[in-house]
């Protein structure tokens, strides 16, 4: 039988409650590992200071290779933020596994969600169109983002900027939501052969946990890289 979120209705609407519940729990995550690893800063740091640091330093570096050097300052929090919440979205739901009797999934990861990482890529092109026209005005974005270096390729810009949602929305969910069916597949099998799978069954989830692991950490690389090109696209000057 094939699992199913747990669905609830407010009025006409049907809301997908797995996804939201698991979304919440990725903030609570996300805020309560920058709270903890804050607290009580020093000079020298140690311990979990070092911890937050090095992810800060990771992704300001990450930033810093795709923005102008006067623009890092700016936005390098905004990718902090994008990656630590990706990055954890995509792990939590590799960890465990929670099904009920019903095949009801009440433990997944939200970005294993198309609607999810496509609202994502969504939100993450209107706001580097947004910060283009704060920085350069609306007629100095219009002309760098769809008029340079010639008005005729207009048509494929606007495309472009389609295209970069499905792109980016589409790749980050294809790739975690292929890590979750194989873990489902290798619990099928113990659960349709018994213990007599469970040598083979045990070092090959493993493995695949250590790997989807990664591939999630790569992911949130991803994204964040690709959201940082975007961005320096619509706020850079073209010449």
């Amino acid at each position: 039988m094939k699992e199913r979120s747990l669905l609830f209705q407010i009025g006409p609407v049907w809301f997908d409650g797995t996804v939201i519940l698991m979304t919440l729990l990725t903030c609570i995550i996300v805020f309560s590992i920058v709270f903890v690893c804050t607290r009580n800063l020093q000079m020298k740091p140690k311990g979990k200071q070092n911890f937050i640091e090095y992810v800060i330093d990771f992704v300001r570096g990450i930033a810093s290779d795709q923005l102008p050097k006067n623009e890092v300052n700016n936005y390098h929090f905004l990718a902090f933020t994008l990656f630590f919440f990706i990055l954890i979205a995509n792990e939590i739901g590799l960890v465990t596994k929670i099904v009920t009797n019903h095949e009801v999934s009440l433990w997944k990861s939200p970005t294993a969600d198309p609607i999810v990482t496509l609202s994502l890529a969504f939100m993450v092109i209107v706001l580097t169109n947004f910060l283009g026209v704060k920085k350069l005005g609306l007629k100095g974005y219009i002309k760098n983002s769809f008029l340079t270096p010639v008005s005729i390729i207009l048509p494929i810009k606007l495309l472009e900027e389609f295209t970069n949602v499905i792109s980016l929305g589409l790749r980050l969910y294809g790739n975690i939501f292929a890590g979750e069916v194989l873990l489902s597949l290798i619990v099928s099998m113990v659960n349709n052969l018994g213990w007599i799978a469970l040598p083979l069954a045990i070092p090959l989830e493993m493995t695949w946990i250590g790997f989807s692991l990664f591939i999630g950490g790569i992911q949130a690389y991803v994204f964040v890289t690709l959201t940082m090109v975007f961005l320096s696209h619509k706020i850079e000057m073209e010449h």
